[in-house]
């Protein structure tokens, strides 16, 4: 290994005759420094309304459909059922129509959701609650598949059932309504999974 040379002087060493490292760009730190502007692109892009519009209005299928599970509820609590009286007219008219709801979950599938032509926003939306209302009827089903009966614990089973779903269903309408007025992506248990894996 190469020995370095050792700078050797004197306290009488003239100053010049010294071996100092030269700053390699003397000028001040500030004019070195380039300041670059940095342009930001604004990433965020606003919902339209109409596509906000469709995305709320398709919650509605699954809460019109869901709101027969509030049926003990409303039995033991009366009180529950004065916030739903200013819609009671509008559910009256759905209901008297023949096969609303298979009309309105085939029209929400096929004109909304298979609709390339639409944002992918109200897509979305529109098949969260198509996934949303197909979840809701399962449950009917089984229902009527084991018959639990009138009495027992197969009532309190029914009553649990009924009252569990109908909590779900209107939390589920109420963020999902909120969300969409508002422009954002409403994101729910067990629903949003399904339809990602549908779009």
């Amino acid at each position: 290994m190469a020995s370095i040379p050792l700078l050797r002087f004197t306290p009488n060493t003239p100053r010049h005759h010294l071996l100092l490292p030269h700053p390699i760009n003397p000028k001040p730190l500030q004019t070195r420094i380039q300041t670059r502007p940095v342009s930001i692109s604004a990433a965020y892009n606003p919902i339209p309304a109409t596509d906000r519009l469709i995305s709320a209005v398709a919650y509605f299928l699954p809460f019109f459909n869901g709101i027969q599970y509030g049926r003990f509820l409303f039995s033991e609590y009366p009180s529950l059922a004065l916030p739903f009286q200013p819609i009671l007219p509008l559910l009256s008219l759905y209901r008297s129509i023949p096969y609303a709801s298979f009309v309105t979950f085939f029209a929400l599938y096929l004109g909304i959701v298979r609709n390339e032509s639409l944002n992918r926003y109200a897509r979305f939306n529109a098949l969260q609650a198509v996934v949303l209302d197909v979840l809701l009827v399962l449950p009917m089903l089984i229902q009527r598949i084991f018959s639990p009966g009138q009495s027992g614990i197969g009532l309190k089973f029914t009553v649990w059932m009924h009252n569990g779903l109908f909590v779900f269903v209107v939390g589920c309408f109420v963020y999902g309504l909120v969300s969409c007025i508002l422009g954002k992506t409403p994101y729910l248990p067990f629903v949003t999974e399904a339809a990602n894996r549908q779009m």
